[in-house]
C-alpha cells in the first residue's frame, strides 16, 4: 500500500507552486508532480515586468525558479513526473505517474493550458524572441514595431486591438475570407486605423534570431499558393489555447472547452476534495498573477476540506 498524502498538486507553473507554498506553510507537506512543461508557459517568456514585486522585472524561467525555490524551503516534494492517468471516485485518490501508484486525501489540478501553435520550425527559436501568444503579457516590448496577429476569432481582435497601444501597425492575418469574430468586436479592430487585414492566408515561416527578434514574415495565400515575404518586428498567436486536462476528462466536470467547471467562486470541482487553479480553469484573464492567486485560493480550500474530515 503506499503512503496517503494529504494534498497532491498537479502542475508546476504559478498556480501549482503557490499552492504548494501555502499547502506547505500549513503543515500538509504536499507533493507536487512537475508535469511534462515544468513551469508551465512562463518557461517560454523572457522579461517578466508586470508582476507586483518585481521593478526590475525578471525573465520568466527566473521566476518560476524562485516559486519552485520557495515552496521547497517550507517542504514541498517535487517530482520530475507527469500524471497520466487518475482514479476520483473514492478517496483517498488515486494517480498513476510514470506507471506508479500514488494516494491522496485532496487533489489540487494546475496543469495549465497550451497555446495553440501552427507547429513552424521558427516557433522552438523565436518563441518568446518576438513571438508570443499573449498581448497583455508582452505588447510593451514592441513598441513601435509593426506586428502580425495570426487568428480571427474574438481573442484576436482583441489582441489586435490592444496592441495597437504600444505598435505602429498590426496586420491581421486570418485563414479565411471573413472573421469569425463577434461582430462587436469585428467592428472594433476595422474601425482602428492601426489595423490591417491580410484575408485566405496562413503564416509559413518567421525569420529572425533570438539576439534581434523577429525580422519578416512569409505568407501563403490558400487560394492561389502565392507567398509573400513581409517586414515585421513581432508575432502574436491568438489562435486559442488547449486546457491541459486529458487525464482528468472522465473523472471531473469540464466544460465544452475543456476548461475545469469550479464552484461558487471557490476552486471546488465536481469531486469533493479535488480542487483547481490557474488557467485550466481561467480562460479569460491568463495571468501569472491571477493564477498565483487561485493557487493559493486552491491551497486554502483543500486545507479546510482536509480540517472537515472526521
Amino acid at each position: 500500500m503506499s503512503e496517503i498524502h494529504k494534498v497532491i498538486i498537479i502542475g508546476s507553473g504559478p498556480a501549482g507552486f503557490t499552492a504548494a507554498l501555502y499547502a506547505s506553510r500549513a503543515n500538509l507537506n504536499p507533493l507536487l508532480f512537475e508535469g511534462a512543461e515544468p513551469g508551465g508557459q512562463l518557461m517560454t517568456t523572457t522579461d517578466v515586468e508586470n508582476y507586483p514585486g518585481f521593478p526590475e522585472g525578471l525573465l520568466g524561467p527566473d521566476m518560476m525558479q524562485k516559486f519552485r525555490e520557495q515552496a521547497q524551503k517550507f517542504g514541498t516534494t517535487i517530482l520530475l513526473k507527469t500524471v497520466s492517468k487518475v482514479d476520483f471516485s473514492k478517496p483517498p485518490f488515486k494517480l498513476w505517474a510514470d506507471g506508479r501508484e500514488y494516494q491522496s486525501e485532496s487533489v489540487i489540478i494546475a496543469t495549465g493550458a497550451s497555446a495553440k501553435t501552427l507547429g513552424l520550425e521558427a516557433e522552438k527559436r523565436l518563441m518568446g524572441y518576438g513571438m508570443s501568444a499573449c498581448a497583455v503579457c508582452d505588447g510593451f516590448f514592441f513598441k513601435g514595431k509593426e506586428i502580425i496577429v495570426i487568428g480571427g476569432g474574438d481573442s484576436a481582435m482583441e489582441e489586435a486591438t490592444f496592441l495597437t497601444k504600444f505598435a505602429s501597425r498590426v496586420t491581421v492575418v486570418h485563414r479565411r475570407d471573413k472573421l469569425r469574430a463577434s461582430k462587436i468586436m469585428q467592428e472594433r479592430a476595422r474601425k482602428n486605423p492601426k489595423i490591417d487585414f491580410i484575408w485566405d492566408s496562413t503564416l509559413i515561416d518567421v525569420s529572425g534570431d533570438r539576439e534581434g527578434g523577429v525580422k519578416s514574415v512569409k505568407l501563403k495565400n490558400l487560394k492561389s499558393d502565392k507567398i509573400e515575404e513581409k517586414p515585421a518586428g513581432g508575432v502574436f498567436y491568438a489562435i486559442g489555447h488547449d486546457p491541459n486536462t486529458e487525464p482528468f476528462k472522465e473523472s471531473i466536470e469540464l466544460d465544452k472547452a475543456g476548461y475545469i467547471i469550479t464552484k461558487n467562486g471557490t476552486t471546488a470541482t465536481s469531486v469533493e476534495g479535488v480542487f483547481a487553479g490557474g488557467d485550466v480553469v481561467d480562460r479569460r484573464y491568463r495571468q501569472a498573477v491571477t493564477a498565483a492567486g487561485m493557487g493559493c485560493m486552491a491551497a486554502m480550500d483543500a486545507e479546510k476540506y482536509l480540517e472537515s474530515l472526521p
